[in-house]
């Protein structure tokens, strides 16, 4: 039996939403840049080197980077995003107080390269239809309330 969420944390779920679109639409933009850095890396065996030798930014052969690895850069910065993105993931999932199996999906978004993008899009849809029902609920709470 799916649980709703509670009255009290109504007024979070808008801050949590926006912290998960916005992490989501982030982490996988950067993960589209590590699918991108992988296939450079082990495929055509190039790395990309920021402030070189070879200019601003260069495709090196790999392990010859002698100046900032773009290549791990972009591998860092997504796996703290990722972080990020479990956060803002566990903060919406429990206010919202969806079953685990919906949380590891979410979680999912953040390692399966473009998944994260269908997923915003989904979430949101469902979250903003809760609040515009729960809006209209109080409304009409409210104005039963005012009358004598």
């Amino acid at each position: 039996m799916p649980l709703d969420p509670k009255p009290a944390d109504i007024p979070k779920i808008p801050g949590a939403l926006r912290l998960y679109k916005i992490s989501s639409v982030i982490t996988g933009v950067f993960l589209l840049l590590l699918c991108v850095e992988v296939f450079l890396k082990f495929v055509l065996q190039l790395e990309i080197e920021v402030g070189g030798p070879n200019g601003i930014i260069a495709l090196v052969a790999r392990d010859s980077v002698t100046a900032f690895n773009l290549s791990t850069g972009i591998l860092i910065v997504h796996g703290w995003l990722y972080v990020l993105y479990l956060f803002s993931d566990f903060q919406l999932w429990s206010l919202m107080r969806w079953s685990f199996p919906r949380f590891l999906l979410i979680a999912l978004g953040g390692i399966i390269p473009t998944l994260s993008f269908f997923l915003e899009v989904r979430v949101a849809r469902e979250v903003n239809a809760f609040l515009a029902t729960h809006a209209a609920v109080d409304s009409t709470a409210a104005s039963a309330e005012a009358r004598p």
